[in-house]
C-alpha cells in the first residue's frame, strides 16, 4: 500500500489506474481505524479493481465545543490495518493541503433538506462540512463507487442527495453497521468511554431493539418514543433526538412502511449515534 500526502501525486497515481481501466472504490475516513472501517474496505476491495482509502480528520465538520483537538491521530496503526485490510492507496492530506485558504475563505457545499434535524439539528454545520469535504475528495480521486457506513444514517442521506444533485458520476455504497458482541455499534468515539459507562453503553441497541418490535406491532409511535426516551434516561444517557423518520428521512405518513429509528445520546461527554430500520404495519 502507498501512503500519499500531496495532491498532485495522488492525480498522477489514479490517472495511470485509470489509464489501465481499472475502477477505483474510495473509503473517506477520519482515521482512529476499526472493524466498521474495514468492512467499508473489504466492500469497496470486492466491488473495484483498486481502493483508495483517505484519512483527514476535517476541522470543518466540528463545532466550536466539539472534539477536534482530541479525536485520536493514529496514522501508523491506521496504515498497518489498512494494509492487511487489502487497501491499495491511502491519501492522508494535512489541513494545508485541503484548505489552503483556511476555513473562512473556503467555498462551502450545503445539502438542504436532509441535512436539518437530528445531528444536524444539535450539530450546526456538520454537515456542510461533511457535504464539502466529499465533494472534495470526489472531485480529487473521481471514484467509481465509494463505500459509507450505515451507522451514519443522515450522513448517508446527505451523500445521496449530494451525488443526485450534483449529477456526479459516483455509485454510493451503504455497508451495514458492525456492532461488538454486546451490540454497541463500533465508533472511533467509543475509546472516549471509561468502564462503567462502556458497560452502559449498550443499552442505547437493546432501547431501539424494543421500540422496533414495538412500532412493528403496531405499538402507538408517541407513546413508545416517549417510554424509550425514559428507559435511556434510566440508563444513564442524556438522550440527544429519538425520532422515527420515513427510510428516506422524511415524515412518517399514514402508508409509510420502510422506516428507520434514529437515535444520540450522550454517556458523559461521549456522543454516541445509531438507528435501526424497520416495516411498519399496514
Amino acid at each position: 500500500m502507498r501512503t500519499l500526502h500531496a495532491i498532485p501525486a495522488l492525480r498522477e497515481t489514479l490517472a495511470a489506474h485509470r489509464r489501465a481501466g481499472r475502477t477505483v472504490g474510495l473509503v473517506p475516513t477520519m482515521g482512529n481505524l476499526h472493524d466498521g472501517h474495514l468492512a467499508l474496505v473489504t466492500e469497496a476491495r470486492r466491488r473495484a479493481d483498486v481502493v483508495v482509502a483517505t484519512i483527514f480528520v476535517n476541522p470543518m465538520q466540528f463545532g466550536p465545543s466539539e472534539d477536534l483537538d482530541a479525536y485520536p491521530r493514529t496514522l501508523a496503526a491506521d496504515q498497518a490495518r489498512l494494509e492487511t485490510a487489502g487497501c491499495d492507496l491511502l491519501f492522508a492530506p494535512d489541513e494545508a493541503t485541503i484548505y489552503p485558504r483556511g476555513l473562512d475563505a473556503q467555498t462551502r457545499v450545503s445539502v438542504p433538506e436532509v441535512s436539518q434535524g437530528l445531528c444536524g439539528g444539535s450539530r450546526p454545520g456538520h454537515f456542510d462540512g461533511v457535504a464539502t469535504i466529499v465533494t472534495m475528495l470526489f472531485h480529487l480521486v473521481q471514484p467509481d463507487l465509494a463505500c459509507f457506513g450505515e451507522k451514519d444514517y443522515q450522513q448517508l442521506a446527505v451523500i445521496r442527495r449530494l451525488v443526485a444533485d450534483l449529477h456526479l458520476p459516483v455509485e454510493v455504497v451503504g455497508v451495514p453497521i458492525v456492532r461488538a458482541e454486546d451490540g454497541l455499534a463500533l465508533s472511533s468515539r467509543n475509546g472516549y468511554l471509561d468502564d462503567a459507562q462502556r458497560a452502559r453503553a449498550p443499552e442505547l441497541y437493546r432501547t431501539l431493539c424494543a421500540l422496533r418490535d414495538a412500532l412493528e406491532a403496531g405499538e402507538p409511535t408517541e407513546a413508545t418514543l416517549a417510554r424509550g426516551l425514559a428507559r435511556l434516561s434510566e440508563a444513564g444517557f442524556a438522550p440527544d433526538y429519538l425520532e422515527l423518520r420515513a427510510a428516506d428521512l422524511g415524515p412518517v405518513g399514514e402508508t409509510t412502511r420502510d422506516a428507520v429509528l434514529l437515535a444520540a445520546a450522550r454517556l458523559g461527554s461521549t456522543r454516541l449515534i445509531d438507528n435501526l430500520t424497520l416495516t411498519l404495519p399496514r
